[in-house]
């Protein structure tokens, strides 16, 4: 992709600086969720700021439905912004839209770290809670949208670092968990040391995006950005998507089919009559669904069945073992660290083998089977029930669950993602990008909206 002039990426500072910038946009989602059982104890008092990181023996009542909210609200932004992109990346400049969501999600972050100290009721605080949260997603989505648009002019290697960083978001959230609960501080403290730690991240962010005009291989790139729509703009995310599997693998298959595709196209140009076949650069919407319907549609219900339950359900599930360090630290470990272990582990199965490949309809199957987790999540030991018995009361049957969902999340996620451009040719993956994208962010917000319902199920 880049000349023999191209500078280097001397030290690999762009490199780190967009591994650090993927890993902050992921950040916040990953703190607030891993977090419930911190917002759960303060919503329970009526009074408390001294919430506890982990989850006791009968598990925080969640009154508020805090899990439901927050995962409803942390995905509604994306849908949202998913469709407003035209009108936002043609009035709002790029540098504006990234640094002031950079600087907005650090200071909604910093009222979160702050609240920890405020003794306030339930009600104010659920409020205040939830709109940090719709606002700080609502940035996330606009600093996701336009960060990928500037990976579109960087040699995929850097693809696969910001993507990199994005994958391990989640274990830095549930790691940063782990240490505030065992450093044996009281819980206000380790609660204010937790919120703190993406503050950090997010400023680290800012001075990353800062430091890049300074760096000569980040000016050189950036500098000949091409005019980009934003449809353009979503089908780049979707291609850098299966970038994080493929280690950059995919999107050279595709450019050598361009290349195939345009260079014969260089001859023609004296012969009118050859030029018919260069006019399918409008794609219509309507067929490129058409080709590619069924692969969407797995991948809504991949997300919908992922976000129904994780984490409104699986963060109530508690150790059936006696109080202890155990039951302290399986909530943090079992449900958020090995979830987001597991399902960096099935994303990266891709790099490996594809399968079921594109004409099968096993893979349809495979996503419908996934609706099993539903019930054996909502059977396993959550002590805040009124209906439905517990059959898996064991941790074992938890952990089992887990491994299995968080890895089939992952590996049918990737799969899906990679195998939607397969399905269409050269000059429609554009319009396949931006439809995938939007059914990506379509089964997020019908995944939580689910988990209210069986919530109430429960």
């Amino acid at each position: 992709m880049a000349r023999g002039d191209a500078p280097q990426d001397s030290y690999h500072l762009v490199g780190i600086s967009f591994f650090i910038l993927g890993l902050g946009t992921l950040l916040p989602w990953n703190f607030f969720i891993t977090a419930i059982p911190y917002f759960q104890g303060r919503l329970a008092g009526a009074n408390s700021t001294a919430g506890t990181l982990s989850t006791n023996h009968t598990g925080p009542t969640d009154t508020f439905n805090f899990n439901n909210w927050v995962t409803l609200l942390s995905q509604l932004p994306l849908l949202l912004f998913t469709l407003l992109n035209s009108f936002l990346y043609q009035c709002i400049p790029e540098t504006v839209r990234i640094l002031g969501s950079l600087l907005g999600i650090l200071l909604l972050f910093a009222l979160t770290a702050a609240l920890v100290k405020v003794d306030m009721n339930p009600g104010p605080f659920f409020s205040i809670t939830m709109a940090s949260v719709w606002f700080i997603n609502s940035f996330c989505a606009v600093l996701q949208g336009s960060l990928f648009g500037q990976l579109g002019t960087m040699p995929s290697t850097y693809s696969t670092l910001f993507l990199s960083g994005q994958g391990l978001a989640g274990i830095f959230a549930a790691l940063a968990m782990l240490m505030s609960m065992a450093s044996g501080v009281d819980a206000q403290t380790s609660a204010l040391g937790y919120f703190v730690t993406p503050c950090v991240g997010i400023l680290m962010s800012v001075v990353c995006y800062l430091s890049l005009p300074h760096l000569e291989f980040a000016r050189y790139y950036l500098a000949k950005k091409p005019s980009r729509s934003p449809v353009h703009e979503l089908e780049t995310k979707a291609e850098l998507l299966q970038s994080d599997e493929k280690n950059g693998i995919p999107n050279s298959p595709q450019a050598a089919t361009l290349t195939l595709d345009l260079d014969p196209e260089k001859e023609p140009e004296l012969e009118p009559e050859l030029d018919e076949p260069q006019k399918p650069e409008k794609p219509s919407v309507f067929i490129v669904f058409q080709k590619i319907w069924l692969t969407a549609l797995c991948l809504v219900l991949v997300f919908t069945v992922t976000l129904s339950v994780f984490p409104a359900i699986t963060a109530m599930v508690t150790s059936s073992t006696s109080p202890g360090k155990w039951s302290q630290f399986f909530n943090p470990i079992c449900c958020f660290l090995l979830f987001n272990i597991m399902d960096w582990l099935g994303r990266s199965l891709t790099s490996y083998f594809l399968w079921p490949d594109e004409d099968s309809r096993l893979l349809p199957l495979l996503v419908c089977l996934r609706f099993l987790f539903v019930p054996l999540f909502m059977l396993c030991h959550v002590p805040e029930r009124a209906r439905l018995p517990i059959l898996f009361p064991q941790d074992a049957y938890f952990i089992t669950f887990m491994l299995l969902f968080a890895v089939s999340n992952g590996y049918l996620v990737s799969l899906t993602m990679c195998l939607a451009p397969r399905q269409v040719l050269p000059h429609e993956r554009e319009v396949a990008g931006a439809l995938m994208t939007f059914f990506l962010a379509l089964g997020l917000s019908c995944g939580a909206s689910l988990s209210f319902l069986f919530k109430a199920l429960l």
